[in-house]
């Protein structure tokens, strides 16, 4: 029987993630996931891609979203009370443009302190109306793409498997950032061939396989890249048609609820795997 064996949530984009036990799913993902985001002078969205020191900021958001706390190793903890009202700014995610309420100069002084570059943070606007595409339809955040990412533990043991049998070491769940961790799927990937499942009494429909990036190269314990692992072994038999290389599988979320580790899996429609992976989901892919 597949269960929910891990939840977590990623409150400022870029930085750790937190578990939770259980969590509100809202229709875009996660209750907020990926509601902040860092960004450099000119606007442009950071990421762990250029700046790995992000996983080492550590984020927490009371139940409300009123309050975030940020810390990070020798350096004091700093408690923002959100601004929900601050100034407006234009912000760029993946060269697409986008609105972030500024959170202020205290803000932006600790989080450049920590990453070493000038930095200011901004928060979704509460109007905020982005629209999420693949094979289910969405919205979310300021995640990369669709609002929740599922991955299973027996894919990331194939994964391994592959990468120790070239004599590399195995990497952890948390290289990928997922927001739903699966166990009890005997068979790897089955996550892209979910097409419709209830968690808890949240319900996701899918959208469409996930293209990894360099952030997976990174150690999230160090806050330094590790090395071509996992994308070297991936690209050995996960290439997707549309170029790129997946794990795990991204969501939209079709009805929002509640759900907790230990919960069921429910899968109530499923598709072809080949179908995520090969041309004729090319376009959700993009």
């Amino acid at each position: 029987m597949a269960r929910i064996t891990e939840l977590v949530h990623y409150p400022v984009k870029g930085c750790a993630g937190t578990t939770v036990t259980s969590a509100r799913m809202t229709s875009a993902g996660i209750a907020h996931d990926r509601a902040f985001m860092v960004v450099d002078p000119e606007g442009n969205f950071r990421s762990q891609r250029v700046d790995p020191r992000m996983a080492l900021v550590r984020a927490g958001v009371d139940a409300e979203g009123t309050g975030l706390s940020l810390s990070q190793d020798g350096l004091d903890p700093f408690d923002l009370k959100v601004d929900p009202d601050g100034p407006r700014v234009g912000v760029t995610l993946h060269k697409r443009p986008f609105v972030g309420v500024d959170q202020g100069d205290e803000a932006a002084g600790w989080l450049s302190e920590a990453l070493g570059a000038d930095s200011r943070l901004v928060r979704v606007p509460d109007d905020h109306d982005r629209r999420t595409g693949g094979l289910t339809p969405g919205t979310s955040g300021f995640a990369d793409s669709t609002a929740v990412l599922v991955a299973s533990l027996a894919s990331l043991d194939l994964l391994n498997e592959r990468i120790v049998a070239r004599g590399g070491e195995a990497v952890p769940m948390n290289r990928f950032r997922p927001n739903v961790v699966v166990s009890g799927w005997a068979e790897p990937h089955t996550e892209d061939r979910v097409r419709a499942v209830r968690l808890g009494d949240a319900e996701l429909g899918y959208a469409k396989v996930c293209i990894r990036c360099a952030v997976t190269t990174v150690a999230q314990e160090r806050g330094e890249k590790d090395g071509p692992e996992p994308l070297r072994t991936l690209a050995g038999y996960r290439r997707a048609d549309s170029g790129g290389v997946a794990f795990g599988a991204k969501f939209a979320v079709t009805r929002p609820g509640t759900l907790s580790v230990g919960d069921e899996v429910h899968v109530t429609a499923w598709g072809d795997r080949e179908e995520g992976l090969g041309g004729r989901l090319a376009a959700a892919l993009s």
